[in-house]
């Protein structure tokens, strides 16, 4: 695939945009490549963001951090634990999870893949915490959506549409966001040798009560060990230790609910974030389902022999398995959600989308957003 000239501002984005149009070329953008592997083959140009990086504005008091897109996620990270605050919406580097080592992803890059971790079931994904953005439609046009405060009820939310986008709708130029308080106390609680219907119940019971749990996630059995079911609460120690002791109330159906130790805990839930809980089989696919059918596409994944993980209390499976993306999609059906085929071979990324091919009245609705912002198709390199 060819770059196009590496911009280093905003014009030089509409400009390399509106040359694109001209030339009837098709531009694939791009920031750290910490997710290339997903999807297809880029034809076309490159439209390398890297060069927008840096800090446009952040203001800790009002909770408000504004960057450009090719800012690198651990810097953002970075600067906000700084000022004892974070990205409530634990987004994460895609390189483990292509066997790579971390630390290429940018924050644009987050932000267009919907990026979340295991805080997603309780503070919401990206497209919850992006305020504004500054941005170049396919027709080389800037524009502005959103604003750089928290309460803003003005016009359409376009910002949401940006999360998740795979910068198939416009180039982000800059990005606002919302960044919350670190915790004061973290801590992790066990519940172990539960089936994932026994688990999926449990995480339930948890996240329904008043004990307000920020992550749920399940690791079934193991190389002879037991499954973990994991809860994570945050918060002042007393809060947290009050809470952990409702917990054990709500819970006690369910059998002893340990406390991890703080090394224990983190351990844990890096290996949520980074999948090193699951084998690097060439075939991994993220399927997203409503909580209650969590168990169900787990017993799928079971008799196909995938080796799976539960996060989101039950309404994301990873699983890692080869050959069997129609039985992976038609599980994901059953349950009223979708399958992404996130890493594979070149085969079969060749062959097999990599988005969960939608209903027919959705996906013109996505055609028509898609024209909206780019007419010519100049982001519609066909990756996906």
């Amino acid at each position: 695939m060819a770059e196009a000239a590496f911009p280093a501002s905003e014009s030089d984005v509409a400009d390399a945009v509106a040359d694109a149009v001209r030339a009837g070329e098709r531009l694939a953008i791009t920031g750290g490549g910490s997710k290339a592997g997903s999807g297809g083959d880029l034809p076309g140009r490159a439209l390398p963001m890297n060069r927008l990086a840096g800090v446009v504005d952040y203001d800790p008091a009002e909770l408000v951090l504004t960057v450009r897109p090719g800012t690198p996620l651990a810097k953002v990270t970075t600067l906000v634990a700084g000022e004892r605050q974070m990205l409530a919406f634990e987004p994460f580097d895609h390189g483990p999870v292509f066997g790579r080592e971390s630390g290429a992803a940018t924050i644009g890059g987050v932000v267009a893949a919907g990026v979340a971790g295991s805080r997603r079931v309780s503070a919401g994904g990206a497209r919850d915490h992006l305020l504004g953005l500054r941005a170049v439609s396919g027709r080389g046009e800037i524009f502005v959506a959103g604003a750089k405060v928290v309460k803003n009820v003005t016009g359409f939310d376009l910002p949401k549409l940006a999360a998740g986008s795979w910068g198939r709708l416009f180039a982000m130029t800059e990005l606002t966001l919302k960044v919350l308080p670190r915790p004061e106390t973290t801590a992790t609680l066990f519940l172990s040798r539960l089936d994932p219907q026994e688990a999926v119940q449990a995480m339930a019971a948890a996240m329904g009560s008043q004990a307000v749990v920020a992550c749920a996630a399940h690791r079934p059995a193991r190389d002879g060990e037991p499954s973990l079911t994991a809860l994570r609460l945050e918060g002042f120690a007393p809060s947290v230790a009050a809470r952990a002791a409702m917990l054990e109330r709500v819970l006690a159906d369910y059998g002893p609910l340990n406390h991890a130790g703080e090394i224990e805990g983190e351990d844990f839930w890096a290996g949520v974030r980074t999948l090193a809980l699951l084998p690097l089989a060439p075939a991994l696919w993220r399927i997203n389902v409503p909580p209650s059918a969590g168990a169900a596409v787990a017993a799928v994944m079971e008799r196909l022999g995938a080796a799976w993980l539960m996060d989101w209390a039950g309404g994301l499976i990873w699983a890692a398995v080869d050959g069997a993306g129609e039985e992976v999609r038609a599980a994901a059906d059953r349950a009223g959600g979708h399958a992404t085929l996130v890493r594979s071979s070149a085969q079969e990324r060749a062959t097999v989308p990599a988005f969960h091919p939608p209903a027919p009245g959705l996906a013109a609705l996505e055609e028509r957003v898609r024209r909206a912002f780019d007419p010519d198709g100049v982001f519609e390199t066909g990756r996906f």
